[in-house]
């Protein structure tokens, strides 16, 4: 049987990733954030949503991606330690993928962001990397 998965989209960089759209709560436009001292250098800072205070990490700095940030979104997604902010470049659509389309990890990924992919995706245009959403928060 043929399964498929939601996945929401964003760019970074010259790159489409994507994470289980079940885990999205939300999605907002980037904003300031509240530095925190001695933080990991992915941790770009606490936002207040709605009176909610979410740690905002940078996708760019876990994928060990080297090119200038153009973050304009940031996905909330819900963990088990609560609402964490994903800052992305920008948003894309949610996407189904079947089974089918997914392969394992390309090698051109190394290190730790190796480990924070799932899959490789062959979409009509383009190729979706889906990320573990656990994976990418645990600092």
């Amino acid at each position: 049987m043929n399964t498929s998965t939601q996945f929401c989209s964003f760019a970074i960089g010259d790159g489409l990733y994507g994470i289980d759209a079940l885990r999205v709560q939300e999605v907002v436009q980037a904003r300031s954030t509240t530095p925190v001292p001695l933080a990991a250098s992915a941790v770009v800072g606490l936002m207040n949503l709605r009176g909610q205070i979410v740690t905002v990490l940078d996708v760019r700095k876990r994928l060990a991606i080297e090119s200038p940030s153009a973050a304009t979104a940031i996905v909330v997604v819900q963990t088990s330690n609560g609402a964490i902010g994903l800052l992305v470049d920008e948003i894309g659509d949610v996407v189904d993928v079947s089974t089918e389309q997914m392969e394992p990890p390309p090698d051109t990924f190394r290190g730790e962001a190796r480990s924070l992919v799932v899959a490789a995706c062959k979409l009509s245009a383009r190729l979706l990397v889906t990320l573990d959403v656990d994976k990418l928060v645990a600092l």
